[in-house]
């Protein structure tokens, strides 16, 4: 069984490390071509999948050198029904690469987690669509009836939870929570924003994250904010106000630049990672129930790092 399944200690104390910008890393630094951007089809090539496994390692290591905890995010975003069958791969398959994920992480945990240093798996799942904007907008029990297939591959894995990355509107959120309550596995909602700290819906993050905790009893353990960078949502936080403290975890990205820009740029923008980790600093000085911290689109190993360095003291 799950380790922290019924406890998990980010939502006590205690800083957390994620990991970076994998699938950019891959493609811009490692010279990947990952069709419809999916990292999980990688599993099935033993070399490709020692290239995964180093790149948790690494992360791991880093966060042992700045005594934080680490959660485990598996490389599941792509992995569900309709990704697949882009992919040509059947709902058989799909289940195996699902639950090889989570082996994999498995034994990374069981090479490094120490009591001082606990090692969490997330079964990481993402939008049916594009993450940067709505093509097929569902409704929420469309959205609950397609993401429990692959929620369902975890329920009997040693995943201790399921986080839900770079989601953009509140329909396909609620479908996500009910469904991963269906199958009783705490589950974590991280929404994605424009430049203006909106979610490309249009709608306010407050509204978002109010209306999911209303339409789902406060189903999300927390919520996160990624694939954005923190000049975009800075000033949609507002200190004093209660609906912030729901928000746990950032992953941004390493550029400003608007996902339109992202999307069309042939070239990786890493930014500055001394000054991305700086911004968290800031926000952590300001939000200090956030304790959960990791990259996103362009961030590598060095902005990690660079995070923990300025947030860890």
């Amino acid at each position: 069984m799950a380790i922290y399944r019924e406890s998990l200690p980010q939502c006590l104390n205690g800083l957390f490390l994620t990991d970076s910008g994998l699938e950019t890393r891959l493609i811009f630094e490692d010279g990947y071509q990952l069709d419809q951007f999916a990292v999980f089809v990688l599993l099935t090539n033993t070399k490709d999948r020692l290239r995964l496994k180093r790149y948790y390692i690494e992360h791991a290591l880093l966060a042992i050198k700045y005594h934080c905890h680490f959660i485990l995010e598996s490389v599941t975003w792509r992995a569900s029904a309709d990704w697949a069958k882009k992919l040509g791969i059947n709902l058989q398959e799909l289940d195996s690469l699902n639950k090889q994920s989570i082996q994999l992480l498995e034994e990374v945990r069981s090479q490094f987690a120490t009591p001082n240093n606990k090692f969490i798996i997330s079964a990481c799942i993402g939008p049916r669509g594009d993450g940067y904007q709505i093509s097929t907008k569902m409704n929420e029990q469309q959205a609950f009836d397609y993401h429990k297939v692959q929620i369902q591959s975890f329920v009997n894995t040693q995943a201790d939870m399921v986080s839900a990355l770079t989601i953009n509107y509140v329909q396909e959120a609620i479908g996500i929570v009910k469904a991963a309550q269906f199958y009783n596995m705490p589950v974590v909602i991280s929404f994605t924003l424009e430049t203006d700290g909106l979610l490309p819906s249009g709608q306010s993050l407050k509204e978002a994250i109010l209306q999911v905790d209303k339409s789902t009893s406060n189903g999300p353990l927390y919520y996160m904010i990624n694939c954005a960078h923190p000049t975009h949502f800075e000033q949609v936080l507002i200190a004093g106000e209660k609906w912030p403290t729901r928000i746990k975890g950032i992953r941004a990205n390493a550029s400003c630049k608007s996902h339109q820009e992202l999307d069309e740029s042939d070239v990786l923008d890493i930014g500055d990672p001394y000054e991305l980790g700086q911004q968290y600093k800031k926000l952590l000085t300001n939000f200090k129930h956030i304790n959960i911290l990791g990259g996103c689109c362009g961030t590598d190993i060095r902005h990690i790092e660079q995070i923990a360095k300025a947030c860890q003291g």
